[in-house]
């Protein structure tokens, strides 16, 4: 079985704390200080057996964050994307793709990098349709019908999100 860890160096390891495990609802799994002049934080991804690792300290800087480059979460229901958003506290921003914009609410982690949460669950890829070569696990999509539930399910996310933005827009 494969598992997945996605570390992440910054300067603002208790800010990113917060949003995360307070805000978002991220389960911290453990933690280091001073280890050969590293501070960080295991955080496990509920549901699966990810775990993002934010680290500071060290001779680098953080990497710059970029639009392009997303945490999407998918947290189940409008309610709990609404939920999430008022622990974060933090404004919408206007995501790079607009496929974002009609399928989530993103929002800027304190180093900057965009976070998206998306109102439905992952597709499940076991019934999902080939769109590629017979039997190839890794060339499937999930049906049409599920992008349809997607875009309804959207529907009330962006009610919530659309006058949050409009106050933004100068």
């Amino acid at each position: 079985m494969m598992q997945l860890r996605v570390a992440r160096h910054t300067t603002r390891l208790d800010e990113l704390v917060r949003f995360y495990r307070d805000g978002l609802g991220l389960r911290e799994a453990g933690r280091f200080d001073a280890h050969e002049g590293y501070d960080g934080v295991f955080l496990a991804v509920p549901g699966t057996n990810a775990h993002l690792e934010f680290t500071s300290g060290g001779q680098h800087a953080p990497p710059e964050p970029n639009p392009e480059s997303l945490l999407v979460l998918y947290l189940g229901n409008d309610e709990a994307v609404s939920e999430a958003c008022e622990r974060v506290g933090a404004d919408p921003v206007e995501p790079a793709n607009p496929y974002w914009r009609r399928h989530g609410v993103t929002l800027a982690d304190p180093d900057g990098f965009p976070v998206v949460l998306v109102p439905r669950s992952w597709p499940d890829t076991k019934s999902a349709a080939s769109c590629g070569a017979a039997g190839n696990p890794l060339r499937t999509r999930a049906p049409d019908v599920t992008y349809g539930a997607i875009a309804a399910q959207a529907s009330s996310v962006s009610r919530w999100l659309r006058p949050r933005l409009v106050a933004r827009t100068p």
